[in-house]
């Protein structure tokens, strides 16, 4: 397993090391023994999955304390655009986004710390993501911004027109940097 760092602290990518053959492929997605030897403790305690299609775009998508969460997100089929936006009032990169490629293919798996928005936009055809997270779902405690805030003009990769968003993430206010999120 490789462990690659965005600039963003704590905001990583895993790469599983993958063995591939004539009969396939096979990695180990997660296991608590490697995440240690890199110092990455975390007690996962839910897995999700969802299944969408081109054009969809789930977020900016996190839950306030105590309720918030660490993600490990991977894609099991399709391609998606994945963004984590660092919403850590006192960190150095307050208000700072990272995007990246996660795909079936490349196998890599994104770790969002808590402290972060998510979000993704799917640009195949059809993507299944999977991701564990190391706290239970809140709805009390669940908050988003705007997709579309200008504040980082996020190229989501999808044409406008083609653009899925459910009501309840139109809805989500615009970030501001005067707000403490964490």
């Amino acid at each position: 397993m490789k462990v690659h760092q965005t600039g963003i602290q704590n905001l990583l990518i895993i790469e599983p090391k993958v063995f591939s053959d004539e009969r396939g492929y096979f990695f180990e997605a997660f296991n608590k023994k490697l995440f240690h030897e890199h110092e990455l403790h975390y007690d996962f305690v839910q897995d999700n999955q969802s299944k969408s299609a081109y054009g969809v775009i789930r977020g900016l998508h996190f839950q306030t304390s105590p309720f918030a969460q660490t993600k490990l997100v991977r894609v099991l089929e399709g391609a998606i655009i994945d963004v984590a936006i660092d919403i850590r009032t006192n960190s150095e990169t307050f208000g700072k986004h990272y995007k990246i490629l996660l795909s079936a293919e490349n196998h890599k798996q994104f770790l969002i710390p808590k402290g972060f928005a998510h979000g993704f936009s799917v640009i195949t055809a059809n993507a299944v993501v999977m991701y564990k997270c190391d706290e239970f779902y809140n709805k009390e405690a669940e908050r988003g911004f705007r997709f579309d805030d200008p504040y980082w003009k996020i190229d989501w990769e999808i044409d406008q027109q083609d653009a899925i968003i459910s009501e309840k993430d139109l809805i989500h206010p615009a970030f501001s940097v005067n707000q403490q999120y964490f």
